[in-house]
């Protein structure tokens, strides 16, 4: 099997180098580098956005969870599924219209840049880094586990091809990274699904009889592994609103020419989402009824083999050549799925300290592009080698948590102003750095004495996710913020921020 998965990672590797290079040879400006020149279709923009959300965490991760959990399993779809509507009516066509490169650049507009600035880009910095160690932590179990590759090598393979995407060929590569990324993604669920329903004769009634037959229909049914409502409650808040405030996905819409663009983009994004998701049903519950529990715990205690181990037996089994190539197959596309989120992830943290921190609030704007290009390309070599680092710090830790603690400081510290900035006339500098920094303080703090860190008896906050409680605060914290602080100028501007937010006049072409 292995010549086989080397020989699809070696294509993959390939494929992706060589679109760095062509993509080098036209990234100059800062536009280019941050935006891809703003040159990407409708479709071409939600095949990435699509590329850049479904994670690992997606793939296997959900897979695994039904697998495991049944019905409870497949909540974590719908929370990620559902926060694209968020997106699309919030924030897709005035974060288009109304700033340049990043978050920041939205609130700066009618804001005192530097604070806001500033506070936006630890946000920014702070998300990513949790996202990029669950992701790091995640590529180097797997593909250790997978591949037979030590954990150590794993780490450098996958930082080293991430800072390659993102500092040479900046958008415009780690852009088609993803579009072929998702196409292999949906390629390999939409072949799984299939394989598992022809086996039922594409009815899904005797799919699901058969798992009810199996595992009891209690298996079908809500509450097995989410006991308490509001820990639920917590969680959908976090996986629904968080989306809207994560720092790689927020970027995206910068690299098309209009606003009309990033709505079709993010409703391209939601197809492609919501038909994978979809197929995250028929590949979690397949690999229940066609592999025994200790099958998929065996091979990890979380579940994430569940999906592989499914392609492995629907071509044929283990040993066998068909199932061999399935599995390598499916975990080439797993090693494309990592590849692909780190790269976004680390160009929107490079972005953040070179576009938000080092131009405008040391530079103070200053700063001729070729400059700018530079110091980003530099700021990604940091990104990368503090991503390497950490996650050869991180080795054997249960990196699960990150993930959605990520989300909860989106959601908490970035959701709030970027809604008050956009709607709310009184909204002001005061408002945004206080919301920004009590939503991501208190998220931190709730999470540092909650069941991620302790047990449950002796946790001082009950639920994992702090969304039920943090997110609140960040809005509360940015309204009193508000309004503790006096600023004229930030009320004139307002008008005319929201006429650019939702017309597009005035917006860069």
């Amino acid at each position: 099997m292995k010549w086989i998965t080397y020989g699809l990672f070696g294509l993959i590797v390939s494929i992706t180098i060589g679109i760095t290079y062509w993509a080098a040879r036209r990234t100059s400006s800062a536009s280019e580098f941050y935006a891809a020149g703003r040159s990407l279709s409708g479709v071409q923009n939600g095949f990435a956005i699509a590329g850049d959300y479904m994670s690992a965490a997606s793939f296997l991760g959900i897979a695994g969870l039904i697998a495991l959990n049944g019905y409870d399993g497949f909540l974590y779809s719908v929370g990620w599924l559902v926060a694209y509507i968020s997106v699309l009516l919030i924030v897709a066509e005035p974060l288009r219209n109304s700033g340049k490169y990043t978050m920041a650049d939205v609130l700066a507009y009618r804001l005192k840049p530097k604070p806001v600035r500033t506070a936006a880009a630890l946000s920014t910095l702070v998300i990513s880094t949790f996202y990029l160690i669950a992701q790091m932590v995640g590529a180097g179990s797997l593909i250790q586990l997978l591949v037979g590759i030590p954990y150590e090598t794993a780490i450098v393979i996958v930082g080293v091809m991430m800072v390659l995407y993102v500092a040479f060929g900046g958008m415009l590569a780690t852009t088609w990274v993803q579009i072929i990324k998702a196409g292999l993604l949906m390629a390999g669920a939409i072949a799984l699904a299939i394989m598992v329903m022809l086996k039922f004769n594409f009815n899904p009634v005797s799919f699901f009889d058969a798992i009810s037959a199996k595992h009891g229909q209690r298996f079908l049914e809500p509450g097995l592994l989410y006991k308490d409502p509001i820990e639920l409650v917590s969680l959908g808040m976090a996986l629904v609103l968080g989306t809207a405030g994560m720092p790689h996905i927020l970027m995206r819409f910068y690299t098309v020419p209009t606003a009309k663009t990033a709505r079709v983009s993010v409703i391209w994004a939601m197809v492609l989402i919501g038909v994978f998701y979809i197929m995250t049903t028929f590949l979690g519950f397949g690999a229940s009824l066609f592999l025994s529990k200790e099958q998929i715990t065996a091979a990890d205690k979380g579940g994430n083999m569940a999906a592989p181990l499914l392609a492995q037996y629907l071509g044929g089994g283990a040993g066998t050549a068909g199932g061999e190539a399935m599995l390598a197959f499916i975990v080439a596309v797993a090693f494309a799925t990592i590849l692909a989120v780190v790269a976004g992830l680390t160009l929107a943290a490079s972005s953040a300290f070179a576009h938000d921190f080092y131009v405008n609030v040391l530079k103070g704007g200053k700063v001729d592009e070729a400059s700018q290009v530079k110091v980003a390309r530099y700021a990604t070599f940091g990104v990368g080698t503090m991503a390497i680092l950490l996650g050869l710090l991180s080795k054997g830790q249960n990196v699960a948590h990150l993930v959605a603690l990520a989300f909860a400081v989106a959601s908490s510290a970035n959701v709030p102003v970027i809604v008050y900035s956009v709607f709310w006339k009184k909204f002001n500098t005061g408002g945004a750095v206080t919301g920004i920094v009590v939503g991501l303080l208190c998220t931190l703090a709730l999470v540092a004495v909650s069941p991620n860190y302790f047990p449950a008896k002796e946790a001082i906050f009950p639920w994992k996710n702090p969304g039920i409680i943090s997110i609140p605060v960040g809005f509360i914290a940015a309204f009193i913020g508000s309004l503790l602080y006096k600023e004229p100028q930030a009320e004139e501007k307002f008008d005319e921020l929201y006429v650019r937010a939702n017309t597009g006049i005035g917006a860069e072409s």
